[in-house]
């Protein structure tokens, strides 16, 4: 089993480039099955989670190559409708494919989805959804069969405005005829890269960043070669990172509109922000300074993403800090392993009390989920003395090798295989 040794105290320093998204490239991936020619992914991260969308769409017929950085999905012996079950539940975003395999068979099977243990998730959202344009559904052994023989455009309004779901919508109407309407759609930049990408490959989406978004079905949709938005939560870990050490960074390829909410955080603690088109500095202060309080929210709101790791800066930061979650119930599990090392964490259903304390100190602590792993790895940057970090295949999941970023900075982190 791998670990992360990591000895804490060295301020970051230097510039690093930001890779593209895991919450884009993932829609990405499964929105290349409606194409009828090869999809080229520029940039296309080395992470576990786009290796398992490879593996899922070259197990339903496509073929798939690395190329460099870039990934490449051929779809022309694309046959096959049901979704492996064993891949799906390696990955949450496998949900994604339901939508795209009915846009382009009218039939889907897909298995309940896996992925981080942080809430219930569930997905009636995009089974609603889709109901809406026609699609029937009948689950048997843990496995959903789809019908979409009768699918037409349709009008849709979600109870809460759900990244998935809104995403699964939009591709399964790309080749559906008539128009769809999604209101109260999610409005995340990666709903908005994803409708550039759909449109790139002839689609009609518009509306992508607003509550309501607009679908007119086409034809068929072709090949394209297309780079997806930087990563703002890989882009927020690294600020995170160098404020907690007490550095100072450059981002390139980064997008400061996507992270406003964090910078605000991290302006409220006292860190210097700089940025341009493409590119963030940062320099922190000698300590930091509590933000008073800060509540998870669907975007343009502070990204659930980020929540662990502005909760790793506030354990060492001058005052008392308050953080609600208030989209994944389950997003506090590693409260214990920071109180391992020194920090004085207080939880309450989905809101937890940090008392700022002076350090932290090394101990063993696990990942349990993706962002939680990341968020240890940010406390023992500060921590003193050394801290093994485990289970950091999740951290795997979202992050192409942490540890060599975070080295590339300064950091005293390795990589280790448990032997024994």
């Amino acid at each position: 089993m791998e670990f992360f040794e990591v000895r804490g105290g060295k301020p970051l320093a230097g510039a690093i480039a930001i890779h593209s998204a895991k919450n884009a490239v993932l829609p990405i991936m499964a929105a290349s099955i409606l194409a009828d020619s090869q999809v080229t992914i520029m940039d296309c991260p080395r992470i576990a989670d786009a290796d398992n969308m490879l593996d899922i769409v070259r197990t339903l017929g496509c073929r798939t190559q690395r190329i460099g950085e870039d990934a490449v999905i051929d779809t022309a012996g694309m046959q096959d409708w049901v979704m492996p079950e064993t891949l799906a539940k390696k990955l949450r975003s496998s949900i994604f494919m339901m939508g795209p395999i009915l846009g382009r068979f009218r039939k889907a099977t897909v298995s309940h989805p896996g992925g981080c243990e942080i809430g219930m998730r569930p997905i009636d959202l995009h089974l609603k959804g889709l109901a809406a344009m026609g699609v029937t559904f009948q689950e048997e052994g843990g496995q959903i069969h789809c019908d979409g023989s009768g699918m037409r455009g349709g009008e849709i309004h979600f109870d809460y405005p759900s990244v998935g779901a809104t995403e699964n919508v939009m591709m399964a109407a790309a080749l559906t005829p008539g128009t769809t309407w999604i209101h109260n759609a999610a409005r995340e930049p990666e709903i908005v890269d994803l409708q550039r990408f759909m449109n790139a490959m002839g689609a009609r989406v518009s509306g992508a960043g607003t509550h309501s978004i607009h679908i007119v079905g086409v034809k068929k949709l072709h090949g394209v070669c297309y780079r997806p938005i930087p990563d703002r939560i890989v882009a927020g870990t690294l600020l995170a990172a160098a404020a907690v050490t007490g550095g100072a960074i450059t981002l390139d390829n980064a997008h400061a509109p996507d992270l406003v909410a964090v910078i605000s955080k991290l302006r409220d603690m006292g860190c210097e922000i700089r940025h341009s088109l493409s590119t963030i500095e940062l320099r922190a202060p000698g300590r930091l300074r509590s933000f008073g309080q800060l509540q998870t929210l669907p975007y343009p709101g502070f990204p659930t993403d980020m929540q662990v790791q502005m909760l790793a800066l506030s354990a060492t930061a001058v005052g008392t800090t308050v953080i609600t979650e208030n989209v994944f119930e389950n997003r506090f599990a590693h409260a214990g392993d920071f109180n391992r090392m020194g920090a004085d964490i207080v939880l309450h259903d989905r809101t937890v009390v940090i008392r700022g304390v002076d350090r932290l100190h090394g101990a063993r602590v696990a990942a349990r989920d993706l962002r939680g792993g990341a968020g240890l790895v940010l406390a023992a940057l500060s921590a003193e003395g050394t801290t093994i970090v485990e289970e950091v295949q999740l951290i795997d999941r979202g992050y192409a090798s942490l540890e060599r970023m975070l080295a590339g900075l300064g950091a005293d982190i390795r990589r280790l295989c448990d032997t024994a």
